[in-house]
């Protein structure tokens, strides 16, 4: 599973990184997270307001940080 932490690194988008890695632990699944920096890479996307969840090349969140349970939730109906 690829999973991208769509944002410039701002304190949501670190926070984001941690609550992802969290789900990713919680359920144990092989995933890779990955950051995306750069604003052109990030509109491609669709995102205008970061931070930017992305699992497997869907959008699944922009503009706020979901809960660790929340991204698990997204991640088990993909998993």
């Amino acid at each position: 599973m690829q999973i991208k932490i769509l944002g410039p690194g701002c304190a949501n988008c670190t926070k984001l990184e941690k609550e992802t890695a969290k789900a990713v632990a919680k359920l144990g699944i092989d995933a890779t997270i990955e950051k995306v920096t750069d604003f052109g890479d990030i509109a491609a996307y669709g995102v205008m307001k970061t931070p930017g969840l992305v699992i497997d090349e869907e959008v699944v969140a922009s503009g706020r940080v979901p809960t660790a349970s929340k991204i698990a939730e997204l991640l088990r109906g993909r998993a």
